[in-house]
């Protein structure tokens, strides 16, 4: 272990395990009913737990010998409120939890160790890059996009406590540490009703407020300190996006007036912060000359946020120009006096204008060609026979589109909806300038013509080509569409009006490339390797048409979903891969546990910056493999995809999902707007399934099989071949296929099976638990060969001890949980009535809000 490691792990002890058991202890001594018995008796379990998957006990008995030893309880309704306080309990642990380690960020990680700027500047000092810098800046920006994808169950008052109580654990304020425990023992955790598309976007935007909006002005503002002439004005190197709004992607929720409203809440939120620093400023600036121009700056912003009808009142020319005009008077009158906090804030505005962050519109491609043929059958804007029409007679069309269609001629639905869309993206553009809103993502893209199709719509709502400057984002998911993703692309860079498109959109076309539903089609390891295939092949021919390709990676918070280890990926690419901008999707749990804090949000933003521009500047790296180790993972992903295909193919792989696992129930949790599943049939099919229930299922289940299934059977496979030993050089000498393994180790360091070990025997599900589990432990031995450690993370002790940690504090709840699904199985095996089973479903469901928490990239 190296010093910094064995540093972080002893700070990671002092400052969130010690105190972890110190202040779980007030828990105990809170004045509310019952609940040092509770406390007490929660110990007890967990001590019944652990020694009862010792010797083989299913969670049933678990829990019964809980019952049986430590209470006099006879009656089941005495039994299910016990168990239920613990699900509070445990909830408010792990919050608690939570809030330590947010509190003890800066004491655990070197903010100026590797990967931060600081390190990034005397290696440009010591290399004297300072001009290569420059160069990479004209271009190179990293775009983080807030999604509002449902993993993240705290509600947002709990998200508010966290905040107060980081703070609080920080300055060691007992007083105040004790009224906020209070106020969380008293803050309910569950929504009562699931919230609306605006209440996520508001749940995120308080993230920008009080995270991003600080975090992003420190980085502009070390940069501009340090290199004065790198960071140019149009580029402002760090970008905001955001979904919450305007994905409706299988959202029937999100409508054109959700979007609009949505963007007009970015621009007030943006306004106010800007309001609020110049009214700092005004404290600081009592200086002649100085003090009317804020004083008209503050009137014109208050103007804007308070007073209805005044929001085309303002611009961000208008903000630097009245700043501009600050800054020339303090140097030349006011020797440069708090010269500082005058750039500070200009730095801001610069990166968030009026926008915020980009509203981004998504929607699955299957709904153009709907809202086509509908204008088709109602207008002569396209002819009455167009749904006959080839795909290539269609696309000529489309190109050659130019209309103005109503939405009035259209009743309320989708068709209507989406050219009410079209229109709002004008007038978004218009309130919060062009950044506000100005790409279209097209999910499920499978075909050139899919592209074209959203191109037409655009043509057909007004927008004329000279004006059009909206990015047309195709999103390539499944395995057979990431393989087609490069003729899809060679197609329109061919086609003469489209890429007359892209020389107006600066030869730049954004391409983006899921991850997750790639590891639900494909496994863990087919999936990473199809899009790293598909980059190499779209920069290749892109730059055949010189096109700049930028990748845009919908990552989710899992290994499994594209997370973990996201910055080691970007350090790992070489010149192979396009890497003008690094573009992905800040999803439900990671967004409060990567960028929680400005802190560490500050630390995670730098990695990225760091990888992105490392790479150029430092990097020798032609090629991320080189053809013998391109060989070697390609032959691992065909077998790894194999064995997951099989694994999918086995007739019980979607009952025992449903039955074992509390995936019907996701729904029910009321954590986000969108269903769980696309389409509206009853039946459930792995197609229709969202990745995000799919994998976080299997999170609860503490089987995790989206994040290795495959991966021990294809190095097996390989070993028999005698390459064993060219995978474990491989291991050594390729970033990217480490990165890959230890994000495998980190979904299987939350596995636990003897949880569901008690299903080994049974005849309806046994032979597919037993399968998981042999693939785990050979995956797990395997992994051991490549690491030369016995440890699953030992080659990150400080987040293996905070797992370890995490995984006890939920022990109790993923066996109530277990306990409860096994009792509803039972109950429907004795065809019971639906009453009796109500109780175990609502402890199913209230269970899995501190298990995902407590994962804090669980789904």
């Amino acid at each position: 272990m190296d010093h910094q490691s064995m540093r972080g792990l002893q700070q990671f002890r002092n400052f969130v395990s010690i105190k972890f058991q110190l202040y779980n202890s007030l828990f105990t001594s809170l004045p509310f009913h019952r609940i040092e018995k509770t406390g007490l008796l929660l110990s007890m379990l967990l001590n019944n737990c652990e020694e009862g998957y010792k010797k083989k006990q299913s969670p049933i008995q678990v829990i019964e010998e809980f019952f049986e030893k430590h209470t006099s309880y006879t009656k089941d309704q005495d039994k299910t409120d016990l168990l239920f306080r613990f699900v509070q309990y445990v909830e408010r642990q792990v919050v608690l939890f939570d809030a330590l380690e947010d509190a003890a960020f800066r004491e655990v990680n070197d903010m100026s160790g590797i990967g931060t700027l600081k390190h990034l500047e005397s290696e440009i000092i010591q290399e004297n890059k300072q001009d290569e810098l420059k160069a990479k800046l004209e271009e190179f920006s990293i775009r983080l996009v807030l999604t509002a994808h449902p993993t993240q169950f705290y509600p947002g008052p709990v998200l508010g406590i966290i905040n107060d109580l980081s703070k609080a654990l920080s300055e060691n304020n007992a007083a105040q540490i004790n009224v906020y425990l209070q106020q969380l023992g008293k803050t309910p955790f569950l929504n009562k009703q699931k919230p609306t598309p605006y209440d996520e976007a508001v749940s995120l935007i308080w993230y920008l407020e009080n995270v991003f909006y600080a975090a992003a002005g420190r980085i502009i503002s070390f940069f501009k300190n340090q290199f004065p002439d790198a960071v140019k004005a149009d580029n402002p190197v760090i970008n905001m996006g955001f979904w919450p709004g305007g994905d409706r992607d299988g959202n029937p929720f999100v409508t054109a007036a959700t979007t609009l409203q949505v963007a007009e809440g970015l621009r007030g939120s943006i306004i106010k912060c800007y309001y609020l620093d110049v009214r700092r400023l005004k404290r600081r600036l009592t200086f002649k000359g100085v003090d009317s121009i804020l004083a008209t700056l503050e009137k014109q912003l208050y103007n804007n946020i308070f007073i209805p009808g005044n929001r085309t009142d303002i611009s961000k020319e208008e903000i630097l120009s009245s700043l501009t005009s600050i800054r020339e008077i303090l140097i030349y009158q006011h020797n440069g006096l708090f010269l500082h906090l005058v750039d500070s804030l200009m730095n801001k505005v610069q990166v968030f204008g009026l926008h915020f962050a980009s509203l981004d519109v998504r929607q699955e491609s299957s709904v153009h060609n709907v809202v086509l043929e509908a204008i088709a059958s109602k207008t002569d804007a396209l002819p009455a026979n167009y749904e006959s029409l080839s795909a290539t007679e269609k696309i000529t069309l489309l190109l050659n589109a130019k209309s103005d269609v109503g939405s009035h001629v259209f009743e309320d639905g989708i068709v209507k909806d989406t050219l009410q869309t079209i229109k709002a993206i004008k007038e978004i553009q218009q309130y919060n300038g062009e950044a506000g809103c100005n790409r279209y993502i097209i999910s499920q893209n499978n075909s050139t013509l899919n592209v074209i199709e959203v191109f037409g719509l655009f043509m057909l709502s007004g927008w004329t080509r000279e004006e059009f400057n909206i990015d047309i984002v195709p999103l390539f998911e499944t395995i057979d569409d990431l393989g087609r993703a490069g003729q899809i692309m060679q197609e329109l860079y061919e086609n003469k009006i489209y890429r007359e498109h892209l020389s107006m959109q600066n030869n730049r076309q954004t391409i983006m490339l899921g991850f997750s539903d790639g590891t639900k089609d494909g496994g863990y390891l087919m999936a990473n390797w199809s899009i790293y295939k598909a980059k190499e092949q779209l920069t290749a021919i892109s730059a055949q048409y010189n096109i700049d390709v930028v990748f845009f990676d919908g990552r989710g918070g899992p290994p499994a979903r594209g997370g973990g280890k996201t910055h080691k990926f970007y350090a790992s690419m070489g010149k192979n891969i396009s890497s003008k901008e690094i573009q992905l999707t800040i999803q439900g749990q990671t967004v409060s546990s990567n960028f929680g804090t400005i802190d560490s949000a500050q630390f995670n933003i730098e990695q990225l910056l760091n990888a992105g521009i490392s790479n150029e500047l430092f990097s020798e790296q032609e090629k991320t493999l080189n053809e013998e180790q391109e060989e070697l993972i390609a032959e691992l992903a065909a077998e790894g995809f194999a064995s997951y295909h099989a694994l999918k193919s086995d007739p019980a792989f979607l009952d025992y999902l449903s039955q074992v696992s509390p995936l019907k129930f996701y729904s029910e949790t009321n954590i986000g707007s969108r269903p769980t599943k696309r389409g509206g049939s009853a039946r459930l099919t792995l197609k229709d399934l969202r990745a995000i229930p799919f994998v976080g299922a299997w999170s609860q289940l503490k089987q995790n099989v989206t994040g290795y299934y495959g991966v021990g059977t294809a190095l097996q496979q390989l070993d028999q071949k005698g390459k064993l030993p060219a995978i474990k050089k491989l291991y050594q000498q390729s970033l990217f296929f480490k990165t890959l393994m230890d994000n495998c180790e980190m979904a299987m360091k939350k596995c636990f099976f003897p949880l569901t070990a008690y299903l080994a025997e049974d005849p309806r599900y046994g032979d597919i638990w037993n399968r998981i589990h042999q693939e785990y432990e050979l995956t797990q031995r395997y992994i051991f060969q490549l690491s030369g450690y016995t440890e699953l993370m030992a080659g990150y002790p400080v987040e293996q001890l905070s797992v370890t940690m995490r995984e006890r504090i939920v022990l109790p709840l993923t066996t109530i949980q277990q306990y409860a699904m096994s009792r509803i199985r039972a109950l429907e095996d004795q065809l019971a009535p639906p009453v009796e089973k109500e109780i175990f479903e609502k402890l199913v469901i209230r269970s899995s809000f501190g298990i995902i928490n407590a994962g804090r990239n669980s789904a």
